[in-house]
């Protein structure tokens, strides 16, 4: 069986998409996907998504990492897929699609696109850590010298530890470099470090503001291995958060056709 493909990154966090609406792909193929997504034997991805109708939406994202499982909130993925959708021409300049967490919301704009995530009303705050779910969980530690920390080794360590080991966790390191966030994750899913994690920049920009070192009162600029991001966000009294977006470039890199035998 021949499916066509299209590969697209955001900030350097890659994505195999397939316009799925014919259902011609098998949800849940999770071999396939891991296949689909390896470096050396398949196309190669951070993760596939697969656009899909759905009554009452523009589309629906599925999202799988690269060891094959359907997974949480992508955002760097969430931008891509709406970018696709503008290609198919599903889309112009606002969107609302479905994803495993729930319904979003996007605007499409000149070189770049801002994603709606959803509202975060808990942060968990321990002595050199916070924890929190921004569509995905994310584990967020503020170190020194983050350009040179070995974010493999130390993600690790947490991803695996006692708490984490059955469900997982993203791991994200952050130092304040300047007026920005610098932030390094180690993926879930994937089992190594990305270019970028949107989810996960988020989560940094959040904990940033408790900690009042974010860029300004209502956003905080980011920069990752992959290029650079801006999370705003409207904190309330109660570290609560609402008005949550994402917003960064969604680059088209290639299609194609590979055949599924």
């Amino acid at each position: 069986m021949n499916i066509e493909f299209f590969k697209y990154q955001g900030t350097g966090n890659d994505f195999i998409i397939i316009d799925n609406r014919d259902k011609k792909f098998e949800r849940g193929n999770n071999a396939v996907v891991a296949h689909l997504c390896d470096r050396r034997f398949g196309i190669g991805a951070d993760g596939l998504m697969l656009l899909q109708d759905m009554q009452g939406y523009d589309f629906e994202m599925v999202y799988y990492n690269s060891d094959g499982k359907e997974s949480s909130m992508c955002g760097n993925g969430g931008r891509c897929i709406v970018e696709f959708a503008r290609s198919l021409g599903i889309v112009r300049d606002k969107v609302h699609f479905h994803a495993t967490d729930g319904e979003h919301e996007a605007l499409i704009k000149q070189g770049y696109i801002s994603l709606k995530m959803n509202n975060v009303s808990k942060i968990e705050t321990g002595a050199s850590y916070s924890f929190l779910n921004t569509g995905s969980p994310h584990y967020v530690a503020f170190v020194n010298d983050v350009e040179n920390y070995n974010v493999l080794e130390k993600g690790k360590e947490v991803r695996y530890n006692d708490r984490f080991r059955s469900e997982g966790t993203n791991v994200n390191f952050v130092e304040k470099k300047y007026n920005d966030l610098f932030v390094r994750t180690y993926e879930r899913g994937v089992e190594g470090e990305t270019y970028s994690c949107g989810t996960g920049v988020t989560a940094a920009a959040l904990v940033a503001s408790i900690k009042n070192v974010a860029t300004a009162d209502d956003y905080c600029d980011i920069k990752t291995l992959g290029g650079n991001l801006k999370v705003l966000f409207k904190k309330h009294s109660d570290n609560s958060f609402t008005d949550i977006w994402l917003e960064g470039p969604a680059t088209f890199v290639f299609k194609g056709i590979i055949d599924l035998h």
